[in-house]
């Protein structure tokens, strides 16, 4: 394992699977693979084969958040700063995973803790193993949230129960997760990557500047006014409605046929 890359990519029919590749350590994030995730969705968004993107986890958990043995030595060498990573990486991680203009599914599988399990929040659709837990143990190490999830987590399950969470670090398994809005599928624990991969591929073929534009308008929505969510949706469907797929499926539908999307 000391030879192989901490952040596996492979592309298959659009879509660009990323595994954190740790698994010996939860695949919990180094500042290597860090930079390493932050690189690759930041290429996944500017590569016009890529239409659709999975995140997971190698071996038997998703993302186990922040590798502490690396963060307790930046504590013992007496580093002035040594939550710096949030900024420089955590934070760009999230907005890079949350803003990226084509459809990022987390298919999470074992733990999924601290960030790992924001980085699963910000994405746009989450599938999840049986097995699978969500924690946000910030407050079991004396820290605070950190990769969005105070913002990502309220949204998806509400402000009291993201607060439980937070404050007593109490774990939540998949099937809750289900029933509270936290995961949009659970699947058996052997399934989740297919699962991910076949609605990613799905999503691959459809009208992803299309997805795009409803993404920013999700986003815009969350944290505007009615005014400044109108104004979004106008302009994406100014947008939307002067390109080609818009074009093509309104001719397939009136043809009663299959429309083809090609993203432009």
């Amino acid at each position: 394992m000391a030879d192989e890359p901490v952040l596996l990519i492979t592309d298959d029919n659009g879509v660009r699977t990323m595994t954190l590749n740790r698994p010996a350590a939860y695949n919990s994030l180094t500042i290597e693979l860090k930079n390493a995730l932050l690189a690759a969705l930041r290429a996944a968004a500017a590569d016009r084969a890529v239409r659709a993107v999975v995140l997971t986890g190698a071996g038997k958990a998703f993302c186990a958040g922040q590798d502490l043995k690396e963060h307790v030595a930046l504590l013992a060498s007496d580093d002035p700063a040594p939550l710096r990573t949030v900024d420089e990486h955590y934070n760009p991680i999230t907005l890079a995973i949350a803003r990226l203009p084509k459809p990022v599914i987390a298919a999470v599988n074992g733990m999924a803790a601290g960030a790992g399990a924001s980085f699963a929040y910000a994405a746009d659709l989450r599938v999840a193993g049986r097995s699978a837990k969500f924690l946000m143990a910030f407050a079991s190490i004396g820290l605070s949230a950190d990769s969005g999830g105070s913002w990502t987590l309220p949204r998806l399950i509400g402000y009291g129960r993201a607060m439980e969470m937070m404050l007593l670090a109490t774990p939540v398994d998949a099937e809750r997760a289900l029933a509270i809005g936290m995961v949009n599928q659970v699947v058996a624990d052997e399934d989740v990557l297919s699962t991910a991969t076949e609605l990613a591929t799905r999503m691959a073929a459809g009208p992803t500047t299309a997805y795009a534009r409803i993404k920013a308008a999700m986003l815009t929505a969350a944290g505007t006014d009615i005014d400044g969510a109108l104004a979004e949706e106008s302009a994406g469907q100014a947008a939307a409605g002067a390109t080609a797929d818009h074009k093509a499926a309104v001719e397939a539908f009136v043809a009663k046929r299959p429309p083809t999307f090609t993203g432009r």
